[in-house]
């Protein structure tokens, strides 16, 4: 067989993460603005050396090939769980319940619990080869679901919606998530000298802490069932997203930077799990540089900080970070492409 491949964008958040985790988006609707980036999750699938099932994850440097018949299901609480999950619920809807014999082999660009998104880009990146492995298609609506699914509900892994949709989507849009999985997604409109500005004004840093996003998100939903402040900054967070959309559409990278402030003190104030000392030196020290505004990017306590600068000042304020120990910074393009697959060209003669 040829060799299967697909890809699936990262993204960043830009307002009301949070607010697409369960249970305040089924109670309250939850809405978010997230852009996806030119770093990705990629899976590959190809014959298997010895006919069984071989799963591979390069960038964690771990192989698991499992032992069980083909009439059985994997056991997603062990080994690549992510990778198991993906096989079992593909081969339920589309292989009549037996495993394929095949090699999956996936990388992704960016370590998991860095906040942009990577456990859910590569399910998306996964379901999408296992897609074209069965000679399926399916909407990027309905892909979005089906890797949602599998890691929520089949592997009950805790976490929000945006990262599946934005995977599956790419782009920048405005997404309203209610009861029932109702989720709607709408590319934002804004001009293309505003986000050539917005992406020229960005800065990555990557703190080198990864975290468990759903350790940080277990302290957020205690805190909200709580009620009183941590529900109100919620709910505030929420607004953001709106308000992002119409800085966005205004054009204004003032107005960005101050409903991206805005949206991380929100957030700051769902739980004391969000930020930590390590974060809030980072923010400060870019800030005296010149930086505009900063959050971290996902459910917080570690991974990314995105930064809006003047784009002038972009390489002062990375030296600066990078000088200062506060870790290694980098430049990100936004894209427009959502999760694709392809097969690997035939070689002539």
């Amino acid at each position: 067989m040829a060799k299967i491949r697909a890809r699936a964008p990262l993204r960043l958040g830009l307002a009301g993460g949070g607010s697409d985790v369960s249970p305040f988006c089924d109670e309250h609707g939850g809405s978010v603005l997230n852009v996806a980036i030119d770093r990705y999750a990629f899976a590959s699938i190809e014959a298997s050396v010895d006919g069984g099932l071989s799963l591979s994850a390069t960038d964690l440097g771990m192989v698991d090939q499992p032992t069980t018949g083909r009439d059985q299901p994997l056991d997603d609480s062990t080994g690549l769980r992510l990778h198991r999950g993906v096989i079992n619920r593909m081969a339920k809807l589309y292989g009549e319940d037996v495993l394929p014999d095949l090699k999956l082999t996936t990388y992704v660009e960016s370590p998991m619990g860095s906040g942009l998104g990577s456990s859910s880009a590569l399910v998306v990146a996964m379901v999408k080869a296992m897609l074209a492995y069965y000679d399926r298609s399916l909407t990027a609506y309905e892909i979005a679901r089906l890797a949602f699914d599998i890691e929520r509900k089949d592997l009950g892994l805790r976490g929000g919606r945006q990262d599946q949709y934005a995977a599956a989507f790419g782009g920048i849009n405005l997404m309203n998530f209610g009861a029932n999985d109702q989720a709607d997604v709408t590319p934002v409109a804004a001009s293309g000298a505003m986000m050539h500005e917005l992406e020229a004004s960005l800065v990555l840093l990557f703190t080198g802490a990864s975290r468990e996003s759903s350790t940080v998100i277990e302290r957020q939903a205690e805190a909200l069932t709580r009620g009183g402040s941590s529900l109100e900054a919620m709910h505030n967070l929420k607004r953001e997203a709106g308000a992002m959309h119409d800085a966005l559409l205004h054009g204004d990278l003032t107005d960005i930077a101050t409903v991206l402030d805005r949206g991380w003190e929100a957030k700051k104030a769902t739980s004391p799990a969000v930020s930590t000392p390590q974060i809030e030196s980072a923010l400060a020290a870019a800030k005296q540089a010149g930086a505009l505004a900063g959050k971290v990017s996902g459910a917080g306590g570690g991974g990314f900080i995105m930064f809006i600068t003047p784009p002038e000042e972009r390489a002062l304020i990375i030296r600066t970070l990078e000088e200062g120990g506060h870790g290694d910074c980098m430049t990100g393009r936004f894209v427009t492409d959502g999760a694709l697959s392809w097969t690997t060209p035939n070689r002539a003669g």
